[in-house]
């Protein structure tokens, strides 16, 4: 080497040794970075709490009308009482992405109504059921996070809409907004026979103290919450930012196994036990805990980094219960096993046993589908069998309670006359779908009639086969799974795509063999993405009919299908 060049990189050395080290760059947490907002959403709700927008919802907007709204409420604020602006109708899905959201917006509204647990009385569903016909146009979809939503909502309305639903229990309170979401609960809680112990107390706790109290009116994002007493492990938790999943301690006896950090979205990650067990009386300590770490160390700089699961991968589950336990709890958690593995489905549909002798029944809505005249109706044939009580599941699904023996038969031939089937469908059953392009400024294709029609053809050309278990086909508008691809047997993810033809048409990104924990599966799995296979919205039902019939042909032996999936060479899955 060169005296030189030994010189040139002595004084590059001298010269980075005496430039000074760029300051590390703030993630935004309160509790390290201080309280100064970094991005504009953080300053809108520095300066005014999402929960202050209803005063203003009342007696301003509802009587000015759409064109009196404040942007940073409309775009902002209103999502902390469940409302957003729905798609103008006829934007194509090609202008999604280059549309600003003003331009993309209609001056409707969606509202999320909140049911937590997915409790609901039959005098509170008929009241969402008038409801939507007097106001909504007739539409209801129940969601996979147990709410129920309507759309062409006018702002003129929503005061007497909240004070019908609050009539009778209901509201919309922290429906959406940066706030502790709906708390997903086992929908079978204190009925289920196999229980091994009922959530309720706590759901209703958390929610009565907590669901409108400014503490937590001002999270990084969003912050989902479940919690399951049920061996089925029925609320997703693998998904959730904050759950407890029942667990029988053998020393301690019933419990809860808390998991930490998990959510899908575009960069999916499975949430973590922290392997904490914990007792009854302490869930809700532990949930508050568990969402102050979100609200004091939660990343708030940028958007995209702001779920708990970035915190969670960076500090891991060790770091985040020390920091629970001597933060926030003041007491250490007891160590504690792992929940078994859920030896039955979890989405409850069919005819089932109570702990008191009488039934509940689980029906299909196809693809969380429904509508006000049709939710009248469920409450129709639940109340003319004396029945009083339903629920809402994380699934898509509607549970009708209470139904004594010598009814069932009647009450499964209503449903069936409903069009909701109660039998295990070969793909009704375990078939989802978001929102879509129908209403979602987000969507870029149509979602809910897309597997209506799917699933009418799968089920009429597949009928003569005997499949080893349900395929689940989950389709979603965008890349945000709000419908849960990656955890799929089959899921689709929505796009514009160049048929053979070279045209620009809907179509889906194919994700094939993901899942959640079950009797099938030794532990939750993200699908498989086959590079290069989009398949057109016209083309869904012709590709998932020879597929399965691949998977049919080419099993072995008590393989699942996603088993399969993440076994053969690509070219078997196009």
């Amino acid at each position: 080497m060169s005296t030189q060049v030994e010189a040139n990189k002595k004084t590059a050395g001298d010269k980075a040794a005496k430039r000074p080290k760029r300051p590390k760059k703030s993630n935004g947490q309160w509790k390290v970075d201080g309280r100064e907002p970094l991005n504009k959403n953080e300053v809108d709700k520095s300066e005014d709490d999402g929960l202050n927008v209803r005063d203003r919802i009342e007696n301003i907007y509802a009587k000015g009308g759409f064109s009196s709204i404040a942007a940073d409420d409309l775009h902002g604020r209103f999502r902390w009482w469940g409302l957003y602006t729905q798609r103008k109708p006829g934007i194509d899905g090609g202008r999604t992405a280059t549309l600003e959201p003003h331009e993309l917006e209609d001056e409707y509204l969606m509202m999320r109504i909140r049911i937590d647990g997915g409790k609901l009385t039959t005098e509170q569903l008929r009241t969402i059921s008038d409801i939507s016909n007097d106001f909504a146009r007739g539409t209801a979809d129940v969601t996979d996070r147990q709410n129920i939503q309507l759309h062409w909502v006018e702002i003129e309305n929503v005061p007497e809409i909240w004070r019908r639903l609050e009539a009778v229990g209901l509201k919309t309170t922290e429906a959406c907004g940066d706030v502790p979401r709906v708390i997903l609960g086992s929908p079978v809680a204190g009925i289920a026979a196999d229980e091994l112990i009922d959530p309720t107390p706590a759901i209703e706790e958390i929610s009565r103290r907590y669901i409108g109290d400014p503490s937590f009116s001002n999270l990084p994002r969003k912050y989902k919450t479940a919690i399951t007493g049920h061996p089925s492990q029925d609320v997703v938790h693998e998904i959730n930012d904050c759950s407890f999943v029942a667990v029988d301690h053998p020393e301690h006896g019933i419990g809860y196994d808390l998991w930490v950090g998990g959510a899908l979205s575009v960069v999916p990650r499975f949430a973590e036990r922290l392997g904490a067990w914990v007792a009854p009386d302490q869930v809700v300590d532990a949930w508050v805990g568990v969402t102050s770490i979100f609200r004091d160390y939660g990343y708030r700089r940028l958007r995209n980094k702001a779920r708990m699961k970035f915190l969670l991968a960076d500090w891991g589950p060790e770091k985040l219960r020390e920091v629970l336990e001597t933060e926030y709890l003041g007491y250490r958690l007891a160590d504690g096993p792992a929940p078994e593995k859920p030896l039955t489905a979890g989405d409850h549909v069919g005819v089932h046993k109570q702990v008191d002798g009488r039934y509940y029944i689980g029906v299909s809505l196809i693809a969380g589908r429904a509508s006000g005249t049709l939710l009248g109706q469920i409450v129709d044939l639940a109340e003319k069998f004396g029945s009083t009580r339903l629920r809402t599941t994380p699934h898509q699904k509607i549970l009708l309670l209470d139904i004594e023996e010598p009814d069932v038969d009647a009450v499964v031939a209503g449903l069936d006359a409903l069009g909701l089937s109660s039998r295990k469908d070969l793909f009704r059953r375990s078939t989802m779908a978001c929102t879509g392009i129908e209403y979602c400024k987000l969507a870029i294709v149509e979602t809910k009639q897309t597997a209506a029609d799917a699933v009418t053809k799968l089920e009429e050309r597949l009928a003569d086969l005997d499949l080893p278990h349900p395929i689940s086909l989950h389709l979603n508008g965008c890349p945000n799974s709000c419908a849960r691809i990656q955890t799929a047997d089959i899921g689709l993810k929505g796009q514009i795509i160049t048929n053979d033809e070279g045209q620009q048409v809907p179509g889906f990104q194919v994700h094939v063999g993901g899942g959640l924990a079950s009797k099938d599966r030794d532990e939750a799995g993200l699908g498989r993405t086959v590079r290069g296979l989009k398949i057109a919205a016209d083309d869904l039902s012709d590709y998932v009919e020879k597929l399965v019939r691949r998977f049919l042909d080419g099993r072995s032996e008590a393989e699942t299908f996603s088993e399969w999936a993440h076994r053969v060479d690509e070219e078997e899955l196009k």
